[in-house]
């Protein structure tokens, strides 16, 4: 049954039809052929969505849209730049920076390439980047915002395996640290062995200036961390706390956005949450089929045979990860993977929130490449680059990313001692 769903899905995706839809005929037409309650879609459908964490998915998409048009993110941007962006290499490591904290805000790696990506390539092509270099680097670090708290996608995979979110959450900030501290030391090094960026004097009115304007823009990020890893607010909370405070001070400080922009900026937070929460409704039903069809069982049976550690089991794992994540949009990947291999590697010993947190890392790496990766095609667009070109410039990256995977997968405690601190 389960290759038979897996083989019609993939048919319809390859055709070109919406995941949501393939993956919904895929489950109808198991159902109808091995004569199984076709009420379950239904009934998974509505059970999957009935949560009140879910909720927190289309606010923290809108806190990220008023963000962007409110002009916050460019604040943040220009604070970043005016202390640390005259140094050699200096708007490469603000342009990791600013990806990390509006990934924190956010939690979209789309929506930080829509909002930064221009600002951070314009500004570093101006000082003497390499346009190449400029969108490749505004490529792999919008991942970030696919690991640091609140990820969409970390907030949809815990609430689908049954964990904590906020753990998990908690558990997503070793590894993006760990990547964010990994692309700054290359680009350090790659800036001064190649003379990347002009540097300039300080000025120190202009970067007490430019960090009044952000100290407001800031303070959305802080509400975010502190509400959800304090235990004073749920991560709906103090997703609706972001909301509420990045509105006020886009229209009320920045004057910048008005209540006319608020119902265009809900119906596209609407639309765009809308199409990641199908398809979790689509994968519940799914997962129906996997597990009547006992494939979590089949796929322990499989790793018992080699006899492999827990490291070794993530690292084959993972291998699965980056091909999948390359092919198909990660959310749907992720609630596809998740009931089948999450119970295999547990068995193996490995903890289920390293399980979860590694595998959103390996998913985040398929939206930065080809032949399907969303911000790889944002990217391209948004720096008027050939797609091969900036594939090129982006492979040490790639490189980067793999590293950072095989570090966490051998040290469980870069997920783990976050989650015990935080949670």
């Amino acid at each position: 049954m389960s290759l038979t769903l897996l083989a019609v899905f993939f048919t319809l995706a390859i055709l070109g039809v919406p995941l949501s839809v393939a993956l919904g005929l895929g489950t109808l037409s198991v159902l109808w052929w091995f004569e199984l309650p076709i009420s379950m879609i239904t009934q998974r459908m509505g059970t999957s969505i009935n949560s009140f964490l879910l909720i927190a998915v289309p606010l923290f998409i809108m806190a990220g849209l008023i963000m962007e048009r409110g002009g916050l993110s460019e604040r943040i941007f220009d604070a970043a730049q005016s202390l640390i962006g005259r140094f050699r290499g200096g708007l490469g490591q603000v342009n990791i920076a600013s990806s990390f904290v509006f990934g924190g805000i956010s939690g979209s790696s789309v929506a930080d390439i829509a909002s930064l990506g221009p600002i951070t390539i314009r500004s570093m092509t101006s000082r003497g980047y390499p346009l190449d270099y400029s969108a490749a680097l505004t490529l792999i670090t919008a991942t970030l915002a696919t690991l640091v708290p609140p990820s969409i996608l970390i907030i949809i995979s815990a609430s689908a395996a049954g964990l904590s979110v906020g753990g998990a959450l908690a558990g997503g900030l070793g590894p993006g640290i760990l990547l964010a501290v990994a692309l700054a030391l290359y680009n350090y090094w790659i800036s001064r062995r190649r003379g990347y960026g002009a540097q300039m004097a300080w000025d120190g009115r202009q970067a007490i200036r430019a960090l009044l304007r952000a100290a407001p823009s800031v303070g959305a990020p802080i509400i975010i961390l502190t509400g959800m890893f304090s235990g004073i607010a749920t991560p709906t909370e103090a997703a609706g706390l972001a909301v509420l405070y990045t509105l006020l001070i886009a229209g009320l400080v920045h004057r910048e956005i008005g209540w006319r922009d608020m119902l265009e900026l809900a119906i596209e937070a609407g639309r765009t949450a809308g199409a990641v929460l199908l398809i979790l409704m689509v994968a519940s039903a799914a997962t129906y089929i996997f597990t009547i069809d006992q494939l979590p069982r089949k796929a322990s049976s499989l790793l018992a045979f080699f006899d492999a550690s827990g490291f070794m089991v993530l690292i084959l794992m993972g291998i699965v990860f980056l091909i999948v994540g390359m092919l198909m949009d990660i959310v749907a990947a992720a609630l596809m993977l998740i009931p089948v291999l999450m119970p295999a590697a547990v068995q193996a010993g490995v903890d289920p929130m390293h399980f979860l947190v590694f595998m959103s890392a390996a998913l985040a790496v398929g939206l930065a490449s080809p032949p399907v990766g969303t911000c790889l095609f944002a990217t391209a667009y948004v720096a008027r680059l050939p797609m091969q070109a900036l594939v090129r410039a982006a492979l040490p990256f790639y490189a980067i990313n793999i590293i950072v995977l095989v570090i966490v997968a051998a040290l469980p405690q870069i997920v783990l001692w976050p989650v015990w601190l935080l949670t």
